[in-house]
């Protein structure tokens, strides 16, 4: 059978040259300002990367080409990043964010959904499993 012939999709989201700090100290709630550039710091770490404003609402960090296996769509993405939402902060670590199970379990406060990891507060997780998966997140979307 031959292979699907990829196809690069246009999405919506894609980077900015916006200053990062400058949208990060405009997010409303003093916790989540801070949360948000603990975030920041650690994401830097993890991946070596700067991070980029994604649109105007995403904190991504480094570069990536997935691709579907179902329909053979390619889309150019970050390989990690958050966004501080008006809910939550929201973690972009994986597509499969059940991968990380065992350290969900231990993690604290959370919910997870598409692919996602939603965080209220940073004082409501453990903040080493958090690292764990933030380093194992880089690492494997490198």
């Amino acid at each position: 059978m031959a292979e699907k012939k990829s196809k690069l999709a246009e999405i919506k989201t894609k980077p900015t040259a916006a200053s990062v700090e400058d949208y990060i100290n405009s997010v409303d709630g003093e916790q989540k300002r801070k949360d948000s550039f603990v975030l920041l710091e650690m994401m830097k770490k993890a991946t070596g990367e700067e991070p980029v404003l994604w649109s105007s609402s995403i904190i991504g960090f480094g570069n990536k080409r997935y691709k579907s296996p179902a329909t053979g769509r390619e889309v150019d993405w970050f390989r990690i990043g958050f966004a501080p939402r008006k809910a939550n902060l929201s973690l972009y670590l994986t597509v499969a964010i059940g991968q990380y199970d065992k350290a969900l379990e231990k993690l604290g406060k959370h919910k997870t959904g598409g692919g996602c990891l939603y965080i209220n507060k940073l004082a409501d997780v453990d903040m080493k499993v958090l690292k764990g998966m933030i380093d194992a997140a880089a690492k494997k979307n490198s």
